[in-house]
């Protein structure tokens, strides 16, 4: 084994069950890696993101955090957030339940509570509402499907996609991923895919992503506290100054996510003053990475 070598973790994230939720890979120490290496390595593992930890900027925070897809570096996503704080708390690379991960998009603070991780999402905002016949074409629905006092909006904590609210769960399963036209509706407006749902039962939500450079995420962390919040907004689940809510994803893919949402309010009728999103992490494999650089 080369002295350059590095250890990868897979783990499955948004779950309780292993070979469900969202996949990611971590490797615990990006040092001296290029970025053209990293990127590299995203698309050999071929998950919806991989992860490289760092030595932190500030002394008091836990790790600086480098996440790629396939194609590209994000500042921010969810389900690597969360996947990686476990990963270090299982290898012993952080300490106590409540720490700072450093993200291109800024300080991540995440919490562990039972067998639950939890990250903090950076403000909210909304953005760019699309005409609801364009939406309904591009993932393959009739234009009725989706709730009609609803705007199809980008809303964004970080990373934006468009929200389209459906009429029931079916129809979410009914909808088609094609990437080309996903790309095509969401060209120029920044977003990185279209974040379908219904409502389904009380507090409970139905979701599906179809993304630009992915077919279809099985759990989207970094969108289901935009999600939360649009839902309120919307009035699709009940505005409360404590609103609980879980988000099943992935399950039409064979998948199954469960994203728990924790959003408080103030002052602000459409802005919450605190969202956080959590779940569960299960162990999946452990490795060694070749050296590369």
């Amino acid at each position: 084994m080369s002295d350059h070598s590095r250890q990868i973790r897979i783990v499955d994230v948004f779950t309780d069950k292993p070979l469900t939720g969202n996949q990611l890979a971590v490797v615990l120490d990006g040092r001296d890696l290029s970025q053209r290496t990293m990127q590299r390595i995203a698309r050999e593992m071929n998950f919806s993101e991989t992860t490289f930890i760092f030595p932190p900027e500030i002394p008091t925070h836990a790790a600086r955090v480098r996440i790629f897809t396939p194609g590209t570096e994000l500042p921010f996503a969810g389900h690597p957030t969360i996947g990686t704080a476990w990963v270090m708390v299982d290898e012993g690379l952080a300490k106590g339940p409540e720490f700072v991960l450093e993200e291109t998009v800024g300080p991540v603070a995440v919490r562990c509570v039972d067998e639950l991780v939890w990250m903090a999402h950076p403000p909210l905002t909304f953005g760019r509402v699309f005409p609801h016949k364009q939406v309904a074409a591009t993932i393959g629905v009739p234009e009725d499907a989706i709730v009609h006092d609803v705007p199809a909006q980008v809303a964004s904590t970080g990373n934006p996609f468009l929200f389209v609210a459906l009429n029931d769960p079916g129809l979410v399963d009914a909808a088609l991923a094609d990437p080309a036209r996903v790309r095509k509706l969401l060209k120029g407006s920044g977003a990185h895919g279209v974040f379908l749902f219904a409502h389904n039962g009380n507090g409970r939500l139905y979701s599906r992503m179809f993304a630009v450079d992915i077919v279809e995420d099985p759990a989207t962390g970094s969108a289901s506290g935009p999600l939360g919040a649009f839902a309120v907004k919307y009035g699709l689940v009940e505005r409360n100054p404590a609103v609980k809510i879980v988000s099943e994803q992935g399950t039409r893919m064979g998948r199954q996510s469960f994203v728990h949402i924790e959003l408080s309010y103030g002052d602000s009728r459409d802005i919450p003053d605190r969202i956080e999103v959590g779940g569960g992490v299960m162990p999946v494999l452990s490795g060694t990475l070749s050296d590369f650089d």
